[in-house]
């Protein structure tokens, strides 16, 4: 069996997933933000957020084990390499969900766009066939619940405290 993906597909994901690695792209944002709004502990929660989703889902995929799609079926080829680790949860998906969190919590109106670029990174590894629709909805979820636990931890230290713009 043939499996044809449309062609320009195939380098937007292999490209989100490539930025999406290890949470890179939202360390690339988080430096960023943290320099134009001059508050180095958003990097330090940024940072946080990302080590402690990777590390959570890293630990729950060794446990739970489930096959990657391409060991379940042949078709459709990976357009990525395969990692070694179980499938559930998308380690992409919890970085870049809890990245998101942490970043829309910072600043509601980069929520929208946060999200999307979460959303699209998540996609990207069911699109690229390494990973099944529930474990980047798992991912997601994880990554949600893992930034905002930080968040609370963090709310009773006034410099952690999202700052308020006026009008």
């Amino acid at each position: 069996m043939v499996h044809h993906r449309v062609g320009w597909l195939n380098w937007l994901a292999v490209d989100l997933s490539w930025v999406g690695t290890e949470g890179l792209v939202w360390l690339a944002i988080g430096i960023v933000l943290a320099i134009l709004w001059r508050r180095p502990w958003f990097l330090l929660l940024l940072v946080a957020a990302d080590l402690a989703a990777d590390g959570l889902s890293a630990l729950l995929r060794a446990w739970i084990d489930r096959d990657r799609p391409p060991l379940v079926y042949p078709e459709p080829r990976p357009i990525v390499g395969v990692p070694d680790s179980g499938s559930f949860p998308s380690g992409h998906a919890a970085t870049s969900f809890a990245c998101a969190t942490v970043i829309a919590w910072a600043d509601p109106r980069l929520a929208v766009p946060a999200f999307v670029l979460a959303a699209a990174i998540a996609w990207s590894r069911v699109y690229a066939g390494v990973h099944w629709p529930l474990d980047v909805l798992g991912g997601a979820a994880l990554g949600v619940l893992v930034a905002t636990a930080l968040l609370r931890l963090a709310a009773g230290r006034p410099r952690l405290r999202p700052a308020t713009r006026a009008g």
